[in-house]
């Protein structure tokens, strides 16, 4: 679709905001006030303007100039949007990734009630999402306390799979092929030399190590030796005396042996992943799954027996045949497992899955319908679990968000580190991004791995010299 701008800067918002009813569609701006060849224009003038003109509807809006042209736009975009497709997003004209974090910023310039009219009246975010955020605010702010400028956090990538997932958009090669299954033992090897080189970086810099999490990927389709030679080098190389939290995903049931469990318990791995997905057999088959609900019940119990008592299970909402039934089905059943979080995901069709894309009608009640899944874990996890972190992604079902529950005291305080920015994320292996921040300051600088595993062992040389900058980071900034 195109979207015509005219004599006014705030086309990326307002592009955004349009991807909220069309997360498919490929979006074209035009700044050609002559031409008459759109569906949305948008305009400042004597007056602020919107247009919308799709299959047959046809409608203006104009608003005189305030204070803030830019959000009275976005409002009147999602007037518009929300009449022609039915569908008023929860999150109002919020597209922001972290709105527990501008939520926290806001306070502190408006105090509290300022700030919830802010959000409702302003932003048009419903009632129950102003709440959500209030809550994972209250709780985000109680963690970033934890952490202190001399602080840091370990990322560790492990870029396979026994198969990949139809949503996925992940740097992630199923083993299946030859071809990612050959690379593994070369893999696994670089990257405990990667990690023995960051943790002498981490030392001379005196950083305290605050968490681990070794994710994917799936981390456990390395067999058992790989796993102990990967998480006995973290043992070595890092000071894990003030390490609150070590995780490993083994998502997939699949990949889960009492063997790669002892390993895990044995080397100071003290929270997992197990995730279904989904409990319905004919989902999983559907998104590409070669294991059943029962494995996953199996390996959940296995997991338990094995010592671990910190278990995270994922599911999404939005898999395609997945129905509103069968989700809550599904949330049930994990609920019965009583697992110390669960986080529930909404879809996000990225361009790299290989999910195939919905029309805007079909994108609405796929939205309507993923709202329905998530509006049903509200109501039966508060009663056991509180929402401690939330993030949103592009192309979501219906801007939805992603939502960590946990019971009290066993909240993954790597999610909200990393997702809060609150300090350096020092990061290992194929597609892993460290995140260096400045220990008494804002300052953000990205250090970026080859992001595919063939990648990552050809330059893997080029790779480790990017890593001095960690060290010249620190000395301008501290």
């Amino acid at each position: 679709m195109k979207l015509l701008v005219i004599n006014h800067n705030f086309h990326y918002e307002m592009e955004k905001l349009v991807r909220i009813f069309f997360p498919n569609e490929k979006i074209e701006v035009v700044r050609d006030e002559n031409t008459e060849d759109f569906q949305l224009l948008t305009s400042v003038g004597e007056n602020i303007t919107v247009a919308a003109r799709f299959n047959g509807f046809s409608k203006t809006l104009t608003a005189p100039l305030c204070g803030d042209n830019e959000m009275q736009m976005g409002r009147m975009v999602y007037s518009l949007m929300g009449e022609y497709t039915g569908f008023y997003p929860k999150w109002g004209v919020l597209t922001g990734v972290r709105p527990s974090k501008l939520l926290i910023n806001t306070e502190k310039e408006m105090g509290r009630e300022n700030t919830e009219r802010y959000f409702k009246n302003e932003l048009l975010v419903s009632h129950e999402k102003y709440a959500l955020a209030r809550s994972v605010a209250d709780c985000e702010e109680h963690i970033i306390s934890l952490s202190k400028p001399d602080s840091f956090s370990l990322y560790v990538s492990i870029p396979f799979c026994p198969t990949r997932c139809s949503y996925c958009s992940f740097v992630s090669h199923s083993v299946e092929t030859e071809k990612a299954k050959n690379l593994v033992p070369r893999y696994v090897e670089l990257l405990l030399k990667e990690l023995e080189i960051t943790g002498k970086i981490a030392k001379n810099l005196g950083l305290r190590l605050e968490s681990v999490y070794v994710g994917g990927g799936t981390p456990t389709t390395l067999n058992g030796e790989q796993l102990k030679a990967l998480t006995g080098t973290i043992n070595r190389c890092f000071d894990l005396s003030s390490c609150r939290e070590f995780t490993v995903e083994a998502g997939r049931p699949d990949t889960v042996t009492e063997e790669k469990l002892l390993v895990l318990k044995n080397n100071a791995v003290n929270r997992i992943s197990i995730n279904p997905q989904t409990f319905s057999d004919s989902v999983l088959k559907e998104i590409g799954r070669h294991h059943s609900a029962e494995d996953t019940i199996n390996a959940f119990k296995l997991a338990r027996n094995s010592g671990f008592d910190n278990i995270n299970m994922d599911l999404i909402a939005g898999l395609p045949t997945d129905t509103a039934e069968s989700f809550c089905r599904s949330a049930d059943i994990a609920l019965s497992l009583d697992p110390e979080n669960i986080t529930v995901h909404t879809l996000a069709v990225k361009r790299a899955s290989s999910i195939g894309l919905a029309s805007p009608s079909i994108a609405a009640e796929n939205a309507k319908i993923a709202s329905q899944m998530l509006d049903y874990t509200y109501e039966k996890f508060k009663n056991n679990y509180h929402p401690y972190y939330m993030y949103r992604q592009s192309k979501s079902a219906g801007s939805l968000e992603n939502v960590g529950w946990s019971r009290e005291g066993f909240e993954c305080v790597y999610n909200i580190f990393m997702m809060e920015e609150c300090h350096t994320i020092l990061s290992c292996g194929g597609g892993a991004v460290t995140k260096l921040k400045a220990p008494s300051g804002d300052e953000i600088e990205r250090i970026f791995n080859f992001k595919y595993p063939f990648e990552y062992i050809s330059g893997f040389e080029e790779l480790i010299d990017r890593k001095k900058r960690i060290t010249q980071f620190y000395n301008t900034y501290s």
